[in-house]
């Protein structure tokens, strides 16, 4: 950890997935801003604010984990896919952007385990592998929240669009993954 800043050291060879992390973390922010543009449900709007504020400050912390000549060069298409993933949901209702938002998480649970696996074994980089660990869990919370939400709005298995929505919800995080590494 840097002792100036209090930033957690970073690996050269971890950066392309930090810089998927920039990339997801804003799509994030405006996924919920996509949802506060759309819904006028009170209770998913106030799930929208309490996790808008969360994401923020991953995105913040992201910030300060990497460089700005390192970073994610298409935040204008990330941010207004972030918006659509959640403002077409909220369009069509609570359901729909609870299982919008358990998608999304589901994956980036997935994505942040490979990160702190791959600090496994490397005492110097204790600091980030905790701070990774905090946000997937932040995230893991998030999903598990959508997740009960999506239920208990209506009890039945989802509906064939649905889950088509949310598999390409899957793909196209997977796809802007493989995107922001190298960009």
């Amino acid at each position: 950890m840097n002792k100036a800043s209090m930033v957690p050291a970073v690996p050269a060879d971890l950066m392309p997935e930090l810089r998927t992390d920039h990339a997801g973390e804003t799509g994030a922010v405006w996924i919920y801003r996509g949802v506060l543009a759309f819904s006028r449900d009170e209770a998913l709007r106030d799930f929208a604010r309490r996790h808008l504020e969360t994401e923020q400050e991953h995105l913040r912390l992201v910030c300060e984990l990497v460089p700005l000549r390192q970073r994610s060069w298409l935040l204008i298409p990330w941010r207004i896919a972030g918006f659509l993933t959640g403002a077409l949901p909220a369009l069509f209702g609570p359901r729909a952007v609870y299982g919008t938002i358990a998608a999304v998480e589901t994956f980036v649970d997935r994505h942040y385990e490979v990160q702190i696996r791959a600090l496994d074994g490397r005492p110097e980089y204790a600091a980030l592998q905790d701070l990774l660990r905090r946000c997937q869990e932040d995230e893991c919370h998030h999903r598990d929240e959508a997740s009960a939400l999506a239920g208990a709005a209506v009890p039945a298995r989802p509906g064939v669009l649905l889950r088509a929505w949310c598999a390409v919800v899957g793909w196209g995080s997977e796809s802007a993954v493989k995107v922001a590494r190298v960009v």
